[in-house]
C-alpha cells in the first residue's frame, strides 16, 4: 500500500468518526456480535494460518489466541452498555447546585500495531476493546506471518468497512509512514527499540499511547515450593509457541538448595510434554524466520546445555533447552530470549534475588514459585514489574477481569476487558450547573464577610 492509499484510508476514518456512528452504544455491539460470528466461522482458516506461520497446534491456537478472542468479545458485548454510561461523581459543596459525571469519549481515529508472535490474539484484543469504545482503528499486521494475516484481513473486511477498520500489511516503509502520521491514539505491541521510535513519533503530535513491550522477565523458585509441579508449569509456559511469549519464564533463578532436583523435574517434564524427539512432534512450533532462528541460536552455549541444544534449519526448529551453571555476564543473560531456551540460575540470600531483578530493566512478568507467604510478599512489593502470577506463569494475561500490561522498560498502559475500554477512551470532567441557584460570594467585588464561608465550603 502506497503512502498516498494509506493517508486516503485515514481520511476516510476521520470522516466515518465525525459521522458520529461510532457515538452510538448499538452500533458498536452490532458490530462486535459481527466480528464474534466472523471468528467463529474463520477458526480453520485461521488456525492454518497460525500453523503455517508458526507452526501452532488447533488445541494451543484455540487455547492462546482465538478462543481468547472469543472470550474478550463475549465480555466486552455484555458490559459495553453499562462502561460507556456517564459516571456520576460527586460534587464539592462549593458547586451547590450541582451534578458531576465523568462522560466516555472515543479518542477517534486509533493505530494498531501488532507483532508477529501472536498475530491474532495481539490484533484483535485491542481491536475488540477500541471498537467497544467508539473509535475508527487501523490494524498494522506484522510482515512476518503472512498467512496469519489473510486470515485476518477476512475475518475483518467481512464485519467492517476499511472507513471503520482497515487492515494494512507491509514492512518498515509502512510502518515508518503509520507511525509519522496523525493518529488519535496508538497501541504499539512489539520490541522495545521499535517502541521508542513510536513513542518518540508520537510525541511530536502530542498524540497518546499505550506500548506493549518486553524484557527478562525471571522465574523465581524457592526452597519451598512445590517443585514438581513448578517444573510442569514453568516447561509449559516457557516452551509455549517456542519461547516467543513477551511474558514467558525468560530465566529461572532458583535457590540453590533445590537446584539439582529442579533441573532433573525440569527435564523430566519436557520429555514428558514434547516426547523425546521435541524436534519430530508435530504440535511443537517453530521460530518464526531465520533470522529469528539463528539469533537464537547463538544464545545457546553448547558447553552448559544440560539438556536439549540441537535445532533443525530445514523446519527452523530449536529443541527445547536448559543450560545450567549460567552467570549474569553471559550472552544468553544479556538480551530477552525469545526462543525455547531457559537458563538456570541459583541464588542463596533473597537479597541476591532483590539486588539482580532491581538493578536491571523492569520485566514484563515475574513469576514467583514459594508457600513462604513473607517472601512471596517481599518479592511482589518491593520489585517493579508488569504483572506475574504466584505458583504459576503467564495466566494472568488470559482474563478480562484485569489489566495486561508493562511498567517502565517494559511498557506504558494496559487492556484488556474494562481496561481496555478505558484505555482507548478519554473521559470528560462535566460538572451540569443549575441556572436557579446563583451564590454571589465568588464574584467581585470580594466581601471580607464571606471569607469564613468560602473557608468552610472549601476546607
Amino acid at each position: 500500500m502506497s503512502e498516498n492509499e494509506i493517508q486516503a484510508v485515514l481520511e476516510s476514518q476521520r470522516a466515518f468518526f465525525k459521522s458520529g456512528k461510532t457515538l452510538d452504544v448499538k452500533y458498536r455491539i452490532k458490530h462486535l456480535k459481527a466480528l464474534y460470528a466472523a471468528v467463529k466461522a474463520n477458526l480453520d482458516l485461521i488456525h492454518e494460518g497460525l500453523y503455517k506461520d508458526l507452526g501452532k497446534s488447533e488445541s494451543e491456537s484455540y487455547m492462546c489466541e482465538t478462543g481468547l478472542v472469543l472470550s474478550e468479545l463475549s465480555y466486552m458485548i455484555k458490559r459495553v452498555k453499562k462502561f460507556a454510561k456517564p459516571q456520576r461523581v460527586k460534587t464539592p459543596l462549593a458547586q451547590f447546585k450541582s451534578k458531576s459525571y465523568r462522560l466516555p469519549s472515543p479518542y477517534g481515529n486509533v493505530l494498531i500495531m501488532n507483532p508477529w508472535n501472536y498475530p491474532v490474539l495481539l490484533s484483535l484484543d485491542p481491536l475488540i476493546d477500541a471498537i467497544a469504545a467508539g473509535n475508527t482503528a487501523v490494524v498494522k499486521l506484522s510482515a512476518y506471518s503472512p498467512n496469519t494475516n489473510e486470515a485476518i484481513k477476512k475475518v475483518v473486511e467481512s464485519v467492517f468497512d476499511p472507513e471503520y477498520v482497515a487492515v494494512i500489511f507491509g514492512g518498515r516503509s509502512i510502518n515508518e509512514t503509520l507511525i509519522n502520521s496523525k493518529f488519535d491514539y496508538i497501541f504499539f505491541t512489539g520490541s522495545k527499540s521499535v517502541g521508542k521510535l513510536v513513542y518518540e513519533k508520537a510525541a511530536a503530535n502530542l498524540t497518546p499511547v499505550t506500548l506493549e513491550l518486553g524484557g527478562k522477565s525471571p522465574c523465581i523458585v524457592d526452597e519451598t515450593a512445590d517443585i514438581p509441579l513448578a517444573a510442569k508449569r514453568i516447561v509449559w509456559g516457557k516452551f509455549l509457541n517456542l519461547g516467543q511469549t513477551c511474558v514467558a519464564p525468560d530465566y529461572v533463578l532458583c535457590a540453590e538448595a533445590i537446584h539439582e532436583k529442579l533441573i532433573a523435574e525440569i527435564k523430566k517434564q519436557i520429555e514428558k510434554q514434547f516426547g523425546e524427539n521435541p524436534l519430530q512432534n508435530p504440535a511443537y512450533g517453530k521460530v518464526i524466520s531465520e533470522k529469528h532462528f539463528q539469533r537464537v541460536c547463538k544464545l545457546i552455549d553448547k558447553s552448559k546445555a544440560v539438556h536439549g541444544g540441537n535445532a533443525d534449519e530445514s523446519t527452523l526448529k530449536i529443541e527445547p533447552t536448559v543450560l545450567d551453571n549460567v552467570s549474569f555476564d553471559d550472552a544468553v543473560m544479556q538480551e530477552e530470549i525469545f526462543g525455547p531456551v531457559l537458563p538456570v540460575l541459583t541464588y542463596r540470600e533473597d537479597s541476591e534475588v532483590i539486588k539482580y531483578v532491581s538493578e536491571n530493566d523492569s520485566p514484563l512478568a515475574l513469576y514467583v514459585f514459594s508457600e513462604n507467604k513473607k517472601r512471596i510478599k517481599k518479592f511482589t512489593t518491593e520489585l517493579g514489574f508488569g504483572g506475574g502470577c504466584i505458583n504459576d506463569v503467564v495466566i494472568h494475561l488470559a482474563t478480562s477481569h484485569m489489566p495486561f500490561g508493562g511498567f517502565g522498560e517494559s511498557g506504558l498502559g494496559g487492556y484488556h476487558g474494562k481496561a481496555g475500554f478505558e484505555t482507548f477512551t478519554h473521559y470528560k470532567s462535566i460538572v451540569n450547573k443549575s441556572a436557579r441557584i446563583d451564590l454571589p460570594m465568588r464574584y467581585q467585588p470580594f466581601k471580607k464577610s464571606n471569607d469564613k464561608l468560602i473557608k468552610k465550603f472549601l476546607k
